[in-house]
C-alpha cells in the first residue's frame, strides 16, 4: 500500500535573521563532536572486525 506524499510550503528556511555569535560557536561544536563520534565508530569497526580475523 502506497503512503500519500505531502507537499510542505516552505518560503524560507531557518529562522528571523541571522544566527548570533553564541550560536554559530554552538553549531560549530555540536558538527565538530558529531564527526569524532562518527570516526571514532569507523576506528572501532576496524578494530572490531580485525580481531574478529585474528580469531579465526
Amino acid at each position: 500500500m502506497k503512503g500519500k506524499k505531502i507537499e510542505l510550503v516552505v518560503d524560507y528556511i531557518g529562522g528571523e535573521g541571522s544566527l548570533t555569535p553564541a550560536e554559530e560557536q554552538a553549531l560549530h561544536q555540536f558538527f565538530q563532536e558529531k564527526k569524532l563520534n562518527a570516526q571514532k565508530k569507523v576506528k572501532k569497526r576496524i578494530i572490531s572486525s580485525k580481531k574478529s580475523i585474528q580469531h579465526l
